[in-house]
Formats: C-alpha cells, structure tokens, sequence
C-alpha cells in the first residue's frame, strides 16, 4: 500500500482522537478520492505514492475554486471552510516552486527541445515545452503558473 495512503490513514485516526472536525472530514474526503481512483476504470487497483499526490493535489484546486465561488456569491465564511481544507491537504503535498525556480526549470526544457529541433523553439513547440517542463517540475507547481512562464518565454 502506498506510504502518504498509509499516512492519510493514520492521521485520520489521530483526527478522531482530538476531535479536529476540519481536519477529519478533510482526510475523509481525501481518503474517499483516493479509493474513488483506486476502483476507477476496469480493474482496481493500489495507486502509488505519485498517484496520490495527483488525486491530493486535484482536490486542493477543487477547494480552491471552491472558494473563490463561494467568495464571489458573498459566503466568507463557507469560503473560509473551503480554504481551511486546501490547507489540511496542502500539507501533504511536495512543497511547491516559486517563480524564480520554475523559470529555471522552464530555461531546461527550452534548451532540451531546442538541441532537439535543431533551432530555438516558437509558440507552435509549446506542448513540447511543457512536456519538458512537466517532467521535471513534477506536480511541484500549478500547471497554469508553467503554462504562463513558458507562453511568456516563447513570445519574448
């Protein structure tokens, strides 16, 4: 079984032991997802520890837009729950890349698929790019800050 499952697992009990309502109903959630993947598609199966993190991280984004439409229909504090739980999960997640990092990480890529194609790449290699970059950045960044430091590197 996955280790972060095996963690999740185990901090849920300590949840229900303190009584930290937020905390355990996060973990639930979370828990919930990650067997929802497991049994997804043909045949179950055990996810590993990446496999996870891309569920966990899946679910942030979730609350996260969760609560900025919760913001905008005027529900601060149903906001504030949404918030709270991106919070809880966030823990569990690799810590993320600033901006200077990620335009490090987008500078290989760039150079990777220029000695690739045999000259600098244009807009039009821009999959290729974030390929690149995706690979190296690893569920460490938001796929749209990559997206934007990439597009902003192609159009000068």
């Amino acid at each position: 079984m996955a280790e972060l499952k095996n963690r999740l697992q185990a901090d849920l009990t300590a949840a229900m032991k303190n009584r930290e309502k937020t905390r355990l109903a996060t973990l639930r959630m979370a828990l919930a997802a990650v067997t929802t993947e497991e049994v997804a598609g043909t045949e179950a199966r055990e996810l590993t520890d990446d496999e996870v993190l891309k569920v966990l991280a899946r679910e942030v984004r979730k609350r996260k837009e969760a609560a900025e439409a919760f913001s905008g229909a005027g529900r601060a504090e149903q906001a504030q729950l949404e918030l709270d739980e991106a919070e809880v999960l966030t823990a569990y997640l690799p810590k993320q890349l600033d901006d200077t990092e990620i335009a490090a990480l987008v500078d290989e890529a760039v150079a990777e698929v220029t000695t690739q194609l045999g000259e600098a790449p244009g807009p039009r290699q821009m999959g290729q790019i974030m390929k690149a970059a995706n690979t190296k950045i690893a569920g460490r960044a938001d796929g749209g800050r990559v997206a934007a430091v990439v597009k902003a590197k192609l159009t000068g």
